[in-house]
């Protein structure tokens, strides 16, 4: 029975990547969101802001706090009818927002609020409209008499913010999340970060672009953690990871390597299919599989360079914000890693089932998800239509509230089936695969939207179900010492 339904599963996955070759729709690229980058200057009696910034988001009026792509905002149709207008009309759209957008704009001097005024806005032709453009503003402000130090941020719906000084030795260079105030600048200098605080603000960084930011590498992570609940399997991959991604990592942020993002994304989404469907095939590490890993290592540094180069390090403690965003690369991956043993392997790793029931559909989900990416990545489908529902679970596309109901029902469901057709492996085997993978769905859905309640509540019921469908029946007397 479990040698057919291992069969049965792989057939399905097969099946699942060939049909989904052949669906072309038409092309719309995810926009990621991304920090803007002020740099300032202070020149006599004026500070001279500079300040490039995709400003479609804001007049269109998104709130970019926690978003991670515009596609998932209610704004996005006002979003890109914004990203197709010329640089003229773009720049009216822009000025007739500005009074709006200046409220936001937190800037002091001392105690005293500053107000920045419009100097000039450059915008870059439309292009491809399916790729985010970077404007550049340019903002002035009268500064007091004095040497009060300045203080700047702007309004958490604008989303992060990198704040670098030119023209002075050691000027301030600093990443501010959502909504954060810059720590005070001394107006003539000397007010770059310690090496140890720009490395705990890049542990920070690094952090959150696995958690919550990094789907793509969560469920690459995952990915190593289902293969094999032995140790040594998976320290051999995580190991293999970890050192291919740390050279990658450096040798983008130095620019010494760099390769087009139209290119590492749809691999990385690949290096996800592959390890997903590997996990259905074999129960086991095969010789090539930390070979293997190490060359999507590869891959995953160079996506982790690319985001510390949007950010723009700079030259003060380079070193020590590199490795501070690589350890908080690190800190994610084991988090994700651990939040998985405690919900999954701890509980469920002893019995044989473990791997037909939460492994194997796991993986085939996750195999799923990134074939949908492979083929938005290089714009084969777009994320409407048929792939609207994909494009809303990897988004935040889905309500809360509902994929909670619809998690509860389901589960509720199959684990009557299972307790009803208790005396029967197929049946039970079958409750437990629809768990995992629809449960497994909803996580994702309650995550991506942002929720952290839902989703623990939504991992619990997923816990629950699959040990109220152990009881009785044959799995007991096949638990593993």
């Amino acid at each position: 029975m479990t040698v057919l339904l291992s069969h049965s599963i792989r057939l399905k996955v097969i099946l699942a990547a060939l049909l989904s070759s052949l669906l072309v729709l038409t092309a719309a690229r995810a926009h990621e969101v991304q920090p803007g980058v002020m740099d300032i200057e202070m020149v006599e009696d004026k500070l001279e802001i500079f300040v490039e910034w995709i400003i479609e988001a804001p007049v269109a009026g998104i709130d970019l706090e926690g978003l991670e792509d515009t596609n998932a905002s209610d704004q996005e149709d006002e979003y890109l009818r914004l990203r197709a207008l010329d640089p003229a009309a773009m720049e009216d759209a822009f000025r007739a927002a500005w009074p709006g957008l200046r409220d936001k704009f937190f800037i002091m001097a001392g105690d005293v609020r500053l107000t920045p005024e419009l100097t000039s806005i450059s915008i870059p032709a439309p292009g491809d409209i399916e790729l985010a453009r970077t404007s550049t503003i340019e903002l002035t402000a009268i500064l007091p008499p004095g040497n009060d130090p300045i203080t700047i941020g702007w309004a958490a719906d604008l989303g992060p913010l990198i704040v670098r000084q030119r023209t002075i030795e050691d000027g301030y260079a600093g990443y501010l999340t959502a909504g954060q105030i810059s720590d005070p600048i001394p107006r003539t200098g000397g007010s770059a970060q310690g090496a140890f605080k720009a490395f705990l603000d890049y542990v920070a960084v690094g952090f959150d672009h696995i958690v919550p930011q990094g789907l793509d590498h969560i469920l690459f992570v995952l990915g190593l953690f289902l293969l094999s609940l032995n140790l040594r399997p998976l320290l051999w991959q995580v190991t293999a990871f970890t050192l291919a991604h740390t050279v990658t990592l450096a040798l983008g942020a130095l620019d010494i390597l760099r390769l087009p993002p139209e290119l590492v994304e749809p691999l990385i989404a690949a290096s996800i299919v592959y390890v997903g469907i590997e996990n259905v095939l074999v129960r086991r590490l095969v010789p090539w599989r930390p070979v293997v890993v190490f060359c999507f290592g590869l891959l995953h540094g160079l996506g982790f360079a690319a985001v510390l180069q949007d950010f723009g390090l700079g030259s003060s403690n380079f070193v020590a914000k590199l490795i501070g965003f690589n350890v908080g690369v690190e800190v994610g991956q084991l988090a994700v890693i651990a939040a998985a043993w405690i919900a999954l392997a701890a509980l469920f790793g002893r019995y044989e089932w473990y791997h037909r029931r939460i492994a194997a559909p796991v993986s085939i989900a996750i195999a799923m998800i990134a074939v949908f990416w492979v083929f938005e990545r290089t714009d084969v489908i777009g994320a409407t239509g048929p792939w609207a529902l994909f494009s809303a679970l990897t988004e935040g596309g889905f309500s809360t509230v509902w994929t909670l109901a619809a998690g509860a029902a389901l589960a509720f469901l199959l684990t009557v089936v299972s307790l009803v057709g208790s005396t029967y492996d197929n049946v039970r085997d079958f409750a437990g695969i629809l768990t995992s993978f629809g449960m497994f769905l909803a996580v994702v859905a309650a995550f991506t939207s942002g929720d952290w309640l839902v989703t623990l509540f939504l991992t619990l019921i997923w816990v629950l179900a699959l040990r109220m469908q152990s009881l009785g029946g044959p799995d007991t007397a096949r638990e593993f010492p």
